[in-house]
């Protein structure tokens, strides 16, 4: 998956022969999972129809401050700019470098990118003469500092004939270069994440067994969040329909606490956090039978021998790594959680309770209450699991003050 994925992307679009380049790059970024709004300039418009940019986009194209048309419907270049998580200018033409560089707002996208609150990206398109001119370098130099981002001209053959830089990087590039660049900023880069998630199943029989309600859905949203603000991520979980996206998440299926407890203890020291969201069973029966067992008797008796605990024995070993617990409670919510923080050695704890309507298994929303070992506890809104996810990776951040 893209580090794209999901991020909203104004693409301005100048009036140079390079524009006929935005359609496959329109298409490249719906193709990385981003969705696009493109702003053009009239002159760009002479070189390709907004209609081809409208249909790869699958949004109204804007061109001018309002539309021409009986409803004079205005074109808000102020919703646009703060709509953006990124905006890319491709191709930008000496002219509009210029009026980027000095505030010269005659259009629409001058307008949407003085307005922007995001990242803005530039890819310069003109002849070689021009993009060595003084006024040019002096419109880079300003652009640069003013915190806006470069993607490099390249050399080939040029509109005019001749042969030498100035050619708009290909669409292939410009969206590797922001990949890249994107990628190099993500808060968790480098940090590698340990985290479980589902239930476990503990076999009576190779029929039945002894399980819970747990879809793994808080834990697969927090390996999509960790994966998503850069770092690394194990995903170890019990049975569960749930599938991962991230190409950073490698995600280890396991069906029972032994093999969940074995895979864990075996990851832990190599990891900086470790997230243990998955509802592991505390027994497990003592002997598994080989067979179906047959409904011969009116009753039937069970013996059960306990698990190992995974979240204490890595407490136990814990040496650097932030270390995050949940509690299921129904009753003394925060004491019971405090006490497991101290018993099991934790950093930071997520509390959930059963008396809260939406929170607990198989269900897409949660409410938390966040615990740590300092004694500080933060009551949670009820939220969407996503936004739990989220919620926790701050935490994360704010334990390495990234």
């Amino acid at each position: 998956m893209s580090v794209l994925s999901g991020k909203k992307i104004v693409l301005g679009v100048s009036g140079g022969i390079a524009a006929y380049k935005s359609a496959p790059l329109v298409r490249l970024f719906i193709k990385a999972g981003a969705q696009v709004q493109v702003v053009m300039t009239p002159a760009s418009l002479d070189f390709v129809t907004p209609l081809t940019l409208s249909t790869l986009s699958k949004n109204p194209v804007f061109s001018s401050f309002y539309n021409d048309d009986e409803n004079q419907m205005w074109n808000n270049h102020v919703e646009l700019g703060l709509w953006a998580d990124l905006m890319v200018i491709a191709p930008a033409t000496a002219n509009t470098l210029s009026k980027m560089a000095n505030g010269n707002c005659d259009n629409l996208l001058i307008a949407t990118y003085l307005s922007a609150k995001c990242p803005v990206y530039f890819a310069p398109a003109m002849d070689l003469d021009m993009y060595k001119h003084p006024s040019t370098l002096q419109s880079l130099q300003l652009l640069h500092d003013f915190g806006n981002i470069m993607i490099p001209a390249e050399t080939g053959e040029l509109a005019s004939g001749l042969v030498g830089e100035g050619r708009m990087a290909e669409p292939e590039n410009i969206v590797a270069f922001i990949e890249h660049d994107w990628a190099q900023k993500l808060p968790l880069r480098g940090k590698k994440i340990l985290i479980t998630a589902g239930p476990t199943y503990e076999p009576i029989d190779p029929v039945r067994f002894i399980g819970n309600h747990s879809s793994g859905k808080m834990g697969f949203e927090c390996a999509e969040s960790a994966a998503k603000l850069g770092a690394t991520v194990v995903l170890v979980t019990g049975p569960t329909h749930l599938q991962t996206h991230h190409p950073a998440i490698e995600c280890i299926r396991v069906t029972t606490a032994e093999e969940m407890y074995a895979e864990c203890v075996d990851r832990f020291p190599g990891v900086d956090v470790a997230i243990c969201a998955a509802a592991v069973a505390d027994y497990r029966p003592k002997n598994s039978a080989t067979e179906k067992i047959k409904k011969n008797e009116a009753n039937f008796s069970l013996e059960l021998v306990k698990n190992k605990d995974i979240l204490a024995t890595l407490g136990s070993q814990k040496k650097q790594q932030f270390l995050i617990g949940f509690a299921l409670e129904t009753e003394n919510e925060i004491a019971n959680a405090q006490l497991k923080i101290q018993k099991k050695n934790l950093d930071l704890i997520v509390l959930n309770s059963l008396r809260d309507e939406g929170a607990g298994f198989a269900t897409a929303t949660n409410k938390v209450t966040f615990i740590s070992n300092k004694g500080v506890v933060e009551p949670g809104e009820l939220k969407s699991k996503e936004a739990v996810a989220q919620d926790i990776m701050t935490k994360v951040m704010q334990h390495y003050e990234l």
